[in-house]
C-alpha cells in the first residue's frame, strides 16, 4: 500500500522553450527547480507519476548531519540548514521540525564508532555528543533496557515525506518554475556533444540544460544517451501508527528499528537492520562496480531473486523518442513491504520503548531506494555531454540531503560558487574499472 501523497496540480501548458529541464519529481528534482527558479532561470520539471510519489514518500522523514560520511557531511550541514528555513521559503508546511536524533548503542563496538563520529562532528562546530547511560532517559524518557550509551544529536530533526516534495514544487511555481505530472520524458536529445532539449510523451521542450534527478530511474534514462551510470536498487519497508499518546518526540534507532514521531502524533516505523536488494540484470551489469560495497555490507545485505529480475528484464534498454518508453509503462513504483522485517522492527521497538505495545498499525508500505557503489550521490555534470547534469543516487539519504543536493545541482547548472566543495559527488569517481571508495567507519 503506497502512502498518501499531497498532490500536485499540474501546469496546463508545456512550455516550447526553456533553460533548464528538470526530469524527476522526487525531493531533490523539486529542490532544484526551486532554486533554479528562485534565480529568474526559465525551468520545467517533468515527472513520469506524480510529485513525490515514490522514494521522496516513502522514506523514514528525518533530516540529520549525524553519522554522515565525510564526503556527505558539509552538504548535510546546508541542507538541515535550509530545512529550518523551507516552510517560510516556499510558503508551505513541509513538516519540518526540529527533534533531535538518538543512535542507541547495545555493544562496545558501536559505542567506539559512535564516539569516532563525534569526533569527526567536533570539527564541523556540531553539538552531536555520546550519552551515558544515566543521561539517556532526559533524551528518551521511557526508554528500557541495558544499554551502552547513544550517539545524540539535538539539532537534527524530521519532515513529512508525504508533504514536503509537493510542497517544495508548489513553491518552485510561485517562484516561476513549470510543474509538469504524468508527463514521461522519453529522452534527452543531442547535438553537437551538446544537449539540446528532452522529448516527453506530450512534445519536446528546447532546453540547454538538462538535469536527470530520476531516482531509480537515472540510469535507464542515461542508457537511452550512451553514458553509463552504475546504480541498484535496494528495498525499504515501513509502517505507520495512528496517533499515540506519550510517544517520544526524539527520533531513535537501535538495533533492529528505527522510527520517527509524524505530524498527526502517529508515527513512522522501520526496522533498518538490513537491506534487501533483489537480483535484477542490472546486478550483473554493474557487478564488479559493486562488489566491494557487497562485501562490506554482507552481514546486512540479502540478496533475492524474484519476480523483478524478469520485470526488468523485459524493460527495453534503448527506444525511438515516437515510442512508448519504461517510464509510461510503470508510472509509480510500488513495492511489497516485507511482512517479516516489519514484524520484527516492531517486536525490538517494543522492547525498547513499553509505550509502544499499544500502537496499533495502520499502514505498511515499500520503497526502492537509489545506490551507488560508495553510497554517495552522483552531483555533477557530464564531461562527455555538454549541459547534462546528474543529481541521483542518494543511497537512502537523499530526503535529508534533498534541499542542500537541489541547491548545489542549482548553482552547478548556473555556474555559481557551490555551497560546498562538489569534487565528492563528480560523476568520474564511478567510472568504469575504478574503485568504489568505502566509508566502514560511519555510524549508520
Amino acid at each position: 500500500m503506497a502512502p498518501a501523497v499531497m498532490r500536485v496540480e499540474p501546469d496546463k501548458e508545456i512550455p516550447g522553450k526553456v533553460d533548464v529541464a528538470i526530469i524527476g519529481g522526487g525531493i531533490v528534482g523539486v529542490s532544484a527547480a526551486l532554486f533554479l527558479a528562485q534565480k529568474g532561470v526559465s525551468v520545467v520539471l517533468c515527472e513520469k507519476g506524480e510529485i513525490g510519489a515514490e522514494q521522496s514518500s516513502r522514506n523514514w522523514g528525518w533530516c540529520r548531519t549525524q553519522s554522515r560520511d565525510p564526503r556527505e557531511l558539509p552538504l548535510s550541514i546546508e541542507s538541515l540548514r535550509l530545512w529550518r528555513g523551507m516552510n517560510e521559503l516556499t510558503g508551505e508546511e513541509t513538516g519540518f521540525r526540529e527533534c533531535g536524533i538518538l543512535s542507541l548503542c547495545k555493544s562496545d563496538a558501536e559505542l567506539a564508532t559512535a564516539r569516532g563520529w563525534e569526533e569527526e562532528a567536533r570539527r564541523y562546530q556540531l553539538q552531536a555528543r555520546v550519552l551515558t547511560p544515566e543521561e539517556l532517559p532526559s533524551v528518551a524518557p521511557g526508554l528500557a533496557g541495558d544499554w551502552k550509551g547513544g550517539l545524540y544529536s539535538p539539532t537534527d530533526g524530521r519532515a513529512e515525506p508525504s508533504m514536503a516534495a509537493p510542497a517544495i514544487a508548489r513553491g518552485a511555481r510561485r517562484h516561476g518554475a513549470t510543474i509538469l505530472t504524468n508527463c514521461a520524458v522519453r529522452g534527452i536529445e543531442t547535438s553537437a556533444g551538446a544537449v539540446s532539449g528532452i522529448v516527453t510523451e506530450k512534445g519536446r521542450i528546447a532546453a540547454s540544460s538538462v538535469v536527470l534527478a530520476g531516482g531509480v530511474w537515472s540510469s535507464l534514462m542515461c542508457d537511452q544517451i550512451g553514458v553509463r551510470l552504475p546504480q541498484l536498487k535496494v528495498l525499504g519497508n515501513l509502517m505507520r501508527t495512528a496517533p499515540l499518546e506519550g510517544g517520544p518526540e526524539v527520533s531513535a534507532k537501535g538495533p533492529g528499528f528505527g522510527m520517527r514521531k509524524r505530524l498527526d502524533g502517529g508515527y513512522n516505523i522501520a526496522f533498518g537492520q538490513s537491506n534487501e536488494a533483489q537480483i535484477v540484470p542490472d546486478s550483473f551489469r554493474y557487478f564488479f562496480d559493486f562488489l566491494p560495497r557487497a562485501i562490506a555490507e554482507r552481514k546486512s545485505l540479502r540478496l533475492r531473486l524474484g519476480a523483478r529480475f524478469m520485470q526488468e528484464w523485459r524493460w527495453a534498454r534503448r527506444w525511438k523518442m515516437d515510442e512508448v518508453s519504461p517510464f509510461e509503462h510503470v508510472r509509480t513504483l510500488d513495492p511489497k513491504p516485507l511482512a517479516y522485517d516489519l514484524d520484527q522492527a516492531k517486536r525490538n521497538i517494543q522492547a525498547a520503548y513499553p509505550i509502544f505495545r499499544k500502537m496499533q498499525v495502520v499502514e505498511s508500505w515499500a520503497g526502492l531506494i537509489d545506490a551507488t557503489p560508495d553510497a554517495v550521490p552522483v552531483i555533477s555534470a557530464v564531461d562527455d555531454l555538454t549541459g547534462l547534469f546528474l543529481s541521483t543516487g542518494y543511497s537512502g539519504h537523499g530526503f535529508g540531503l534533498g534541499p542542500g543536493g537541489g541547491k548545489l545541482t542549482a548553482q552547478l547548472v548556473m555556474g555559481e560558487t557551490p555551497l560546498v566543495d562538489p569534487a565528492p559527488f563528480r560523476f568520474a569517481r564511478l567510472a568504469k574499472g575504478k574503485r568504489a571508495v568505502l566509508n566502514p567507519g560511519v555510524f549508520r
